[in-house]
């Protein structure tokens, strides 16, 4: 069986390659402003087909969302059977299609795809797609039925959906009918699988204050308030602010976690009360963090480092409190606070693993351990159990009650995290459940440890591919002698950290800086961030980030 040329030559011609077309799929996939992305979104369900079918029919998902970006972009990515990333070999495929610059040259690339990843059209195809909550995706969305359609596959609309849910539905659909079945392939059941456990661990104990979610005025805003509804607020009391998704120029506009977290601040006309407890979730409510305001208004932020240290510490008591003999293991990456790592490897004595960015790296590494909890400093994480220490968890005979009890919290754990990808919703609740059992504050969790002072700060540059990376990103190998000079500047520093990495959807590069004090972490932050413009800046040099 053969490729359908005319069909896809036909299909092709409805959706010509704009000149500015993005040029590489990155680790979220392909992003970019939404006007230059309708030939993209194509020829990716023509891939997403031609990936069902290397899989012999397995269900692949296409997520349209653009995360935190602004609402002009968006973007798209692929889900693999068991709701993890694409897998790596096949983002050249990607990049080749969305690059062929006419419709004949789609056609030649399509056959060299299936020639070299040997896909055998005869197999049937199944696609589950879905997409956030930006103006542009309705439109985009129909370009990639157009690519489904071309190669004949068998689609599933999930519609208005969270990036974790459309995760969820992929392995879902992929699992039923077998022992590993991860739930029912639904959002309502995806709502269930989540109160059914949040209920188990949260009944018959004291409840904390609300907490105040900020969603970013995107698609998380409406499925949180489903799920709510679904668990009770007697059970889970929330309030929801910045939830208007429907609202042109609100998405991800001065809030959200990417805005929290890189400004250090709350979302834009949200007073803190001293002491109660905050969260942002990002435009596709796949990252959260958490925040509070102390009894002089100074704002204090709970992020990836912090959610990694309290998830860690918690599952490794309930892991010791069953008698259950399986190990835990932390992965991060080179954003991690410095103060994290050694409170992770010096108290808690967990493994820390630490991979380059991305959350295919961080996801991979976490499946080497019994149960791998993994967070970027940004608010992207997870928890994954391996199959032994899930089969360990189901015929475990715990020795007392009370290792029964610990037993059957962790039984509930397994399933109110979803462990296909990070996912605001499941991670919020992680973290309440957390602070539920412990009764702890947001100052008390915070006090566990207290994170080096730190900034990130962006490079516009002429080329981000001229910049390479070594040692999990925590080098500059090229442009040649740029890593000399930022060691220098950080050996006139105390307590001083700092690397540089390329983005990998946009032309800059981004800076992380790490010191003893705020003013020295901020000067740090701008000395390295001339250097880099210095040598391939784009645009005047900025006098000062700060």
């Amino acid at each position: 069986m053969s490729v359908n040329e005319q069909a896809v030559r036909a299909a092709s011609a409805a959706h010509p390659r704009h000149p500015n077309s993005p040029a590489t799929y990155g680790t979220a996939g392909f992003r970019a402003h939404s006007d230059t992305l309708d030939s993209t979104m194509f020829r990716v369900g023509l891939l997403a087909a031609l990936r069902s079918k290397k899989l012999a029919g397995q269900t692949i998902g296409v997520m349209v969302t653009a995360s935190h970006n602004p609402e002009q972009d968006n973007g798209v990515k692929l889900v693999d059977p068991h709701g993890e990333m694409l897998h790596s070999s096949w983002e050249a495929y990607a990049t080749q299609l969305a690059n062929a610059p006419s419709d004949e040259a789609l056609v030649a690339t399509l056959k060299q795809v299936v020639q070299v990843a040997e896909v055998d059209l005869s197999q049937p195809a199944k696609v589950v797609y879905g997409h956030d909550s930006r103006p542009s995706c309705r439109t985009l969305v129909r370009a990639v039925v157009d690519g489904l359609t071309a190669l004949d596959a068998e689609q599933v609309n999930a519609g208005l959906v969270t990036t974790p849910q459309l995760h969820y539905l992929v392995r879902c659909y992929n699992t039923a009918g077998t022992p590993q079945a991860y739930g029912e392939p639904s959002v309502e059941g995806y709502y269930q699988k989540l109160a059914t456990a949040w209920t188990t661990l949260a009944t018959g104990r004291h409840l904390l204050p609300a907490l105040t979610v900020d969603c970013a005025n995107g698609v998380g805003a409406p499925k949180l308030k489903e799920f709510l509804k679904v668990v009770g607020q007697d059970l889970l009391p929330v309030i929801t602010v910045r939830d208007n998704h429907t609202l042109a120029g609100n998405l991800n506009m001065n809030c959200g976690a990417d805005f929290v977290k890189t400004q250090q601040c709350p979302p834009r006309n949200v007073e803190l009360v001293p002491w109660q407890r905050y969260a942002s979730f990002d435009g596709d409510a796949d990252r959260i963090v958490f925040y509070y305001a102390d009894g002089t208004g100074t704002f204090h932020l709970l992020d990836g480092d912090k959610i990694a240290g309290l998830a860690a510490g918690f599952i490794m008591d309930l892991v010791k409190d069953s008698g259950l003999g399986v190990k835990v293991g932390v992965v991060q990456t080179a954003y991690a606070n410095g103060a994290s790592t050694k409170y992770l490897t010096e108290v808690l004595g967990v493994p820390v693993q630490c991979v380059p960015t991305g959350v295919k790296h961080l996801h991979h590494a976490a499946e080497s351990f019994d149960i791998g909890v993994y967070f970027e400093a940004n608010g992207h994480g997870t928890v994954l159990f391996s199959p032994s220490t899930l089969a360990a968890i189901n015929t475990h005979t715990p020795a007392s009650p009370s290792a029964a009890a610990a037993l059957a919290n962790l039984r509930a754990l397994v399933d109110l995290i979803n462990q296909t990808v990070g996912d605001a919703i499941s991670d919020m609740l992680l973290v309440e459940v957390v602070l539920l059992h412990r009764q702890w504050t947001p100052a008390q969790w915070d006090a566990a440890y207290t994170d080096y002072p730190n900034r990130l700060v962006k490079v516009l540059v002429q080329d981000r591919h001229a910049f390479t990376t070594s040692d999990a990103e925590r080098k500059v190998d090229t442009p040649a002698g740029l890593q000399d000079k930022i060691d220098e500047a950080v050996k006139e520093v105390v307590g001083g950290r700092s690397f540089v990495r390329p983005s990998g959807t946009e032309d800059c590069v981004r800076v992380y800086a790490e010191a003893a004090t705020r003013s020295t972490a901020d000067e740090l932050a701008n000395k390295v961030a001339g250097i880099v413009h210095s040598l391939a800046g784009k645009g005047p040099k900025p006098a000062s980030f700060f």
